[in-house]
């Protein structure tokens, strides 16, 4: 693997003004694989004598991992960054592109990339997972599944939880990359988890879609099915979670499908008039999700009621939403990023590329940091749409950035991840109104 450093990779461009009711089922709680492998990490020293001894018999490597893990700010652990998938950073952007590292994958890399504990988790299109430092981008360990990855990893007390295109969602030891347990679906996972605690508090659940056409909920620490829904279609997307706790995803059924967390059970179904490939976004209780029927929906998800619909022109949206107090923002395959009140749904912006924009939005502050089929990531303004700057990358970034401890990581379908470093923020990381978080 080859990494290349600062000015060696550095290309700054000049700025350019995607019916029938289902049923949930319990399935047997059995185990569905499990395999051991073994690593070498360095423990961190302790006090000398009984004490000592009893440290290194104590330390492992997921402990270890879990205590960087704690010490790390803002991480940003799994798709669109927590469990309402909301795509809100917690550092603003940088005044500029610097780019701190470039890791050479060699296949491209569609999926974003998980960052936790000081290292950067993503797969790519050859079914390999990797984790590398953040910090310099060397390769720290890989993992090898039996077909692509699109999927984002949810990082989650120290392990990474990853599906891939071959029909299984694995548990990998995040310090070492050792397999934990691998869960088989009905076929190809393209969405990321997300995790919620079971109802009696007493175990972590995993919530996956899978292209089987079911939402499976799995035990996150043994890889047994805790019960899984059916769909009439595929789901793509990542399940969001409420803050009452239910669960809820669009599919490519062109339903949004509202779920009780304790059995899988449908609680309702909301029309969307076109199949969903992207996720959910939760704030306040409210949903907010693009289709491909042109649309973006705001929507009650209790209720079923539809607060608003946005329709520009007759492209699709592909990329999942970024929400905050008073802005939708998305992007189109028309080429343009759209900025959206989240009140009236009324246009405030669009800003336009040169390529589809599949890539979902981050906000940073005051600024929106997203990626482009025309080979470019950018950052604009929040408030006005207006391009702060732009880095010519040279392929697609259908694959969405990752924000943590002052770096912005992507991935790009030239084979490579990129990270820039945050030496000097563009605003304040506290956003204004048009991005109060």
């Amino acid at each position: 693997m080859r990494v290349f450093w600062g000015a060696q990779a550095s290309r700054l461009s000049q700025p350019a003004s995607r019916l029938s009711q289902p049923a949930s089922r319990r399935v047997p709680r059995a185990s569905l694989g499990m395999n051991h492998g073994s690593g070498v990490f360095r423990c961190p020293k302790f006090a000398a004598g009984r004490r000592q001894r009893q440290a290194r018999r104590l330390c492992s490597p997921a402990l270890a991992f879990a205590l960087l893990v704690s010490s790390a700010l803002a991480d940003w652990p799994m798709h669109r960054g927590g469990p309402q998938l909301q795509g809100i950073a917690e550092m603003a952007a940088p005044a500029k592109a610097e780019l701190a590292w470039t890791y050479h994958a060699g296949k491209p890399v569609k999926a974003a990339a998980a960052i936790a504990g000081g290292r950067v988790f993503f797969g790519d299109d050859e079914g390999v997972i990797r984790a590398l430092d953040l910090a310099t981008g060397k390769e720290a360990w890989t993992f090898k599944t039996e077909a692509g990855i699109e999927a984002t990893p949810l990082v989650l007390d120290g392990v990474v939880f990853l599906g891939s295109s071959d029909a299984n969602v694995y548990a990998l030891e995040a310090a070492t990359g050792k397999l934990k347990w691998k869960y088989a679906t009905g076929d190809k996972v393209l969405g990321g988890a997300n995790h919620a605690k079971s109802p009696k508090g007493d175990a972590t659940w995993l919530l996956i879609g899978s292209y089987d056409s079911n939402l499976h909920c799995v035990d996150a620490a043994t890889g047994k099915a805790v019960w899984t829904h059916g769909t009439d279609n595929y789901i793509n997307g990542t399940p969001a979670l409420l803050p009452t706790g239910e669960v809820m995803f669009g599919g490519c059924d062109s339903f949004i499908h509202v779920l009780k967390l304790e059995d899988g059970a449908e609680i309702r179904q909301i029309e969307s008039e076109a199949y969903i490939a992207s996720s959910v976004a939760v704030r306040d209780g409210l949903g907010y999700v693009g289709n491909y029927g042109n649309l973006v929906i705001a929507f009650d998800p209790m209720s079923g009621e539809i607060r608003w619909k946005y329709r520009d022109r007759n492209f699709p949206y592909y990329s999942s939403a970024a929400v905050t107090a008073d802005r939708v923002i998305i992007g189109s395959r028309d080429k343009r990023l759209h900025c959206i009140d989240r009140a009236t749904g009324k246009q405030v912006w669009v800003f336009q590329t040169r390529g589809q924009v599949e890539s979902s939005p981050v906000v940073c502050g005051d600024a929106i940091v997203v990626g482009s089929e025309d080979g470019r990531l950018y950052c604009v303004n929040l408030a006005d749409g207006q391009e702060r700057w732009a880095y010519e990358i040279g392929a697609a970034v259908t694959a969405s950035p990752a924000v943590s401890d002052g770096f912005i990581v992507v991935g790009a379908e030239d084979g490579n991840v990129y990270a820039f470093k945050s030496s000097s923020p563009s605003s304040s990381s506290s956003p204004s109104k048009a991005g109060e978080k």
